[in-house]
């Protein structure tokens, strides 16, 4: 038998697709059903009570995980002076300004995050071809456009992760890896959605949080019962 057919057969038999499980109970059993040989991402995935049509009630943030993704980040900062030398410090693996962006048009990305300080959305602007399409645009919004660069890049090393409702209202997130113990992984998921609950929109109305799920990168969704988490 295959191994990615072996997978769902286990997974049919463990998670039942009708059914909403204990928080502790749904973690765990996402990290036992993440079979693959690397250490698969455990993601969220969040209903929220919006109408992603009206763009009014577009969700969109970014929240620090108290445990970290788990991941190394590459943070490339847009600054120069003082702010650059903050960057630098804070921890930035590429600090630049007009000789960045070149860098950047000449097809060199080797980075997961961009910041930019205000004055530097002059440069940063002639890049929204290149950054737009593959998320790394720099946006006020989400902490990435800030004249405090040392603390933006502390907080994208630390396991800052950024959300926006997609077309559907959905919340698509990160909250940590397999090898994460369950309390880790839990108390990740409440702060993205203690974040999430501060960003409701005024316009929405009803239950904000309508369905939750947990996967990791190979593995079923597990739907969560929300009674059973502190928010």
């Amino acid at each position: 038998m295959a191994a990615s057919t072996k997978r769902r057969k286990t997974a049919r038999e463990k998670v039942s697709a009708d059914q909403t499980y204990a928080i502790d109970e749904a973690l765990g059993l996402v990290k036992e059903l993440a079979t693959a040989k690397f250490a698969e991402s455990i993601d969220v995935c969040v209903n929220l009570g919006v109408d992603p049509r009206k763009s009014d009630q577009v969700v969109r943030g970014s929240t620090v995980l108290p445990n970290g993704t788990g991941k190394s980040v590459r943070v490339a900062v847009f600054a120069q002076g003082e702010n650059a030398d903050k960057a630098k410090a804070a921890g930035a693996d590429i600090v630049g300004f007009e000789d960045l962006a070149e860098t950047i048009k000449g097809g060199e990305m080797n980075f997961d995050v961009v910041i930019a300080t205000p004055d530097a959305m002059r440069v940063v602007g002639t890049l929204g071809q290149i950054l737009g399409p593959r998320g790394l645009m720099p946006n006020p919004k989400v902490g990435t456009v800030t004249a405090d660069v040392e603390t933006a890049v502390k907080n994208a090393k630390a396991g800052q992760v950024r959300y926006r409702t997609d077309k559907a209202g959905i919340i698509h997130c990160a909250i940590g890896r397999a090898d994460f113990e369950v309390p880790a992984l839990k108390e990740n998921l409440e702060a993205l959605l203690t974040d999430l609950r501060k960003a409701k929109p005024a316009a929405s109305k009803g239950a904000f949080f309508k369905k939750m799920t947990v996967s990791s990168t190979m593995g079923p969704g597990v739907a969560i019962d929300r009674a059973t988490l502190d928010v």
